[in-house]
């Protein structure tokens, strides 16, 4: 565990997770987007190299004792739903659009959980979370460039099942024990997946595309959700999620940097929005209530 009395540590295990995150976009559509591997066949090798990664990690933490029992297949089925439904949607959106919308529906989901359960927003968090949607108004706009439909419904699908994802995990004992059994309770899905690939011979994959995928499992995903944990304990709630907020950012950033994804005046405009916008929601609710962990 990260030790709170450390922040240097605290910074270093934030930052590298926050990056995974990113990464993951970047990896998934520098693979998709150029056609070295196929939705099917990334999804399979991210998922099944995630599980590995975290079954290591996960043995090495608990000291060699199962890791199993901890996970659910309800909380598996979510985990697949959003890589698979990521995966698709990568093949039809830019870096920063599709992190943009996942992070979106991500914070709805979740935020959208709290009123169900009887949480009381207050007219500043209304404010953010109308303020958001009027940056998800601006990507989707007629325009000179009009991200794809079907692209947008399935990120925004894979946002709410990784929001579903997060809502299960909430105050779970050993989070890392419960990521990697859910990880490889996945895994069967994703190769039905695999299989239905097959069948439609729709599945090619180069090394680069091999890469990509085994990088986004291992090294985004495993290593970086490892990170992570290692990291929420010595941060507050408000603080996380407020931290999160640059995930979408660093994701554009690194599309127009390493994949040559053209900065537009519209993602721009609807990232400041949609950003901000959450980010008064989540900080003004992490203030009217204390802190969960």
């Amino acid at each position: 565990m990260t030790d709170p009395r450390h922040p240097t540590r605290t910074a270093i295990a934030t930052a590298a997770a926050l990056v995974g995150f990113a990464a993951n976009s970047i990896l998934c559509r520098g693979g998709l987007g150029r056609g070295s591997i196929d939705a099917s066949s990334f999804t399979a090798i991210r998922i099944a190299s995630g599980a590995a990664t975290l079954f290591v990690l996960a043995r090495l933490v608990s000291r060699g004792r199962s890791a199993r029992g901890a996970g659910s297949f309800r909380s598996a089925i979510a985990l697949f739903a959003y890589a698979a439904a990521f995966s698709l949607a990568y093949l039809r959106l830019s870096t920063g659009v599709g992190a943009l919308v996942l992070f979106a529906c991500v914070q709805a989901t979740m935020i959208g959980a709290g009123l169900r359960g009887g949480a009381r927003p207050s007219r500043t968090e209304w404010l953010g979370l109308a303020i958001a949607m009027i940056g998800l108004g601006v990507l989707t706009l007629p325009g000179a460039i009009v991200p794809d439909p079907l692209g947008l419904a399935l990120m925004a699908a894979a946002g709410i099942a990784w929001g579903v994802y997060s809502l299960r995990g909430r105050g779970n004992r050993a989070p890392l024990l419960a990521t990697a059994d859910n990880f490889a309770l996945a895994v069967p899905l994703a190769l039905a997946m695999l299989a239905i690939g097959y069948a439609s011979s729709s599945l090619h994959a180069t090394a680069r595309g091999v890469g990509t995928a085994l990088a986004s499992g291992a090294v985004a995903s495993g290593r970086g959700y490892s990170l992570w944990y290692l990291a929420l304990p010595a941060l507050s709630a408000t603080r996380a999620a407020v931290l999160q907020l640059s995930v979408p950012v660093l994701a554009a950033l690194g599309g127009i940097l390493l994949l040559g994804e053209r900065p537009s005046a519209r993602l721009a405009a609807a990232g400041a929005l949609i950003l901000g916008g959450v980010g008064t929601a989540v900080l003004v609710r992490g203030r009217s209530r204390p802190a969960a962990g």
